[in-house]
């Protein structure tokens, strides 16, 4: 029994002689499957039954849970709004900029609730959590908001304390004498 010596004319046809063994797709079926067709690949979006996006967002100790809906750019941060919860405005500025960076500014109302950590957090685990609501309301949105590095999770968290230790890595002061 001789083995048969395949040669790949493209990258599909690796797929293809990967997964079994079987022939390259050739002719009507090529086009169906093919690696660059965008409405294969792009997933349909995930919303409720009132038209609204979840995600949860999280950075440091803080954790978000964000709804996202169509509407006039209203933003509410624990029933109370952006301005009142977020006095800061750097903070806010953090937390609308997955909008202009999708060119969404004041397209979506957002309803949501933080828990844990400081403001900081607290903005940054928002900002989180509003981007990861914008790419299952609108997947097409996903490689802006994933070049912006707004979907990584900042996973930087403090460092517990250690036995021995002022702090986490400080030492009690020496004293000579």
């Amino acid at each position: 029994m001789a083995e048969e010596t395949k040669t790949l004319t493209d990258l599909a046809d690796l797929g293809a002689a990967t997964a079994g063994g079987a022939a390259p797709a050739t002719g009507a079926d090529a086009g169906a499957d093919a690696p660059g067709d965008a409405a294969a690949e792009m997933p349909e979006p995930k919303r409720d039954a009132l038209g609204r996006s979840y995600a949860t967002g999280k950075r440091k100790d803080a954790v978000a849970r964000v709804w996202i809906k169509p509407g006039s750019g209203k933003i509410t941060v624990n029933r109370r709004e952006l301005e009142r919860y977020f006095a800061r405005a750097v903070l806010r500025m953090l937390i609308n900029q997955p909008f202009e960076a999708a060119d969404r500014k004041d397209q979506f109302d957002v309803f949501c609730t933080v828990a844990g950590g400081g403001l900081s957090g607290q903005a940054g685990a928002l900002r989180h959590g509003i981007s990861k609501a914008l790419t299952l309301y609108e997947p097409a949105l996903r490689p802006v908001l994933r070049n912006g590095g707004f979907l990584t999770r900042d996973s930087r968290v403090v460092e517990r304390k250690k036995y021995g230790k002022r702090k986490a890595r400080r030492s009690f002061q020496f004293s000579k004498r």
